[in-house]
């Protein structure tokens, strides 16, 4: 999943890139409201984690006016206040959740898997497509009773196929799903990765199709 992350304190955002990163998410970080708003007019995010107090503003100023143009993307907020009013004040502005820093990292994964749950419509994280089933928070992958294993960017680029399966999925829309803005990658990788899928799903009744000049489509054989 690709995420936001709003923050100005370097070593935080850091640990936390670290370990979204380490997980397979694809993360951009803006480290005031300026370029938080430059980076959500150009990319769709899975979720957005929103520091309040930046160094050019109020993170809630962005989440009311994200609020406000009808975006629904998933908002937890990062929040070094604990009066009940300061965060019933964000959810009421449209946040989904919040968590206090300081916070454990175990919690604030937990916090986004729950988040997305939520705005999937459902109590578990796992999907199911023909013989698959695929838990994109944990990793997993199974065909029937068997266990797949995948990398990083191969269980990303299945989760962005089954989030909208018989779509057709352009290269650029794929490396913009799979990589940062720090991330220097051509079209090619996608090929690669792609290949690499097709190879893992053999035999699964699912296949990934070229569609000539427009890019690839999941769907049932």
């Amino acid at each position: 999943m690709r995420f936001l992350l709003v923050e100005d304190n370097a070593s935080l955002a850091k640990a936390i890139l670290d370990r979204l990163r380490l997980d397979g998410h694809v993360v951009d970080h803006a480290p005031d409201v300026q370029s938080a708003e430059d980076f959500a007019a150009t990319t769709d995010y899975d979720l957005i984690l929103l520091d309040i107090m930046l160094p050019d503003g109020d993170g809630r100023t962005f989440l009311k006016q994200h609020r406000d143009r009808q975006i629904e993307t998933p908002v937890i907020v990062l929040t070094a206040r604990s009066e009940v009013s300061d965060r019933v004040g964000v959810l009421d502005l449209g946040a989904d959740d919040y968590i206090t820093k300081p916070f454990d990292f175990s919690e604030l994964e937990a916090r986004c898997r729950a988040v997305l749950r939520r705005r999937g419509g459902g109590s578990s994280n796992e999907r199911r497509f023909g013989n698959l089933r695929f838990d994109p928070m944990a990793g997993t992958l199974s065909v029937e009773d068997q266990t797949i294993s995948l990398r990083n960017k191969e269980l990303r680029l299945l989760e962005v196929f089954l989030s909208a399966p018989d779509r057709i999925f352009s290269k650029a829309k794929l490396v913009d799903r799979l990589f940062s803005y720090e991330e220097d990658v051509s079209e090619n990788a996608i090929e690669v990765y792609v290949g690499r899928l097709r190879k893992h799903l053999v035999g699964s009744g699912v296949e990934i199709a070229t569609v000539r000049g427009l890019g690839y489509r999941m769907s049932l054989q």
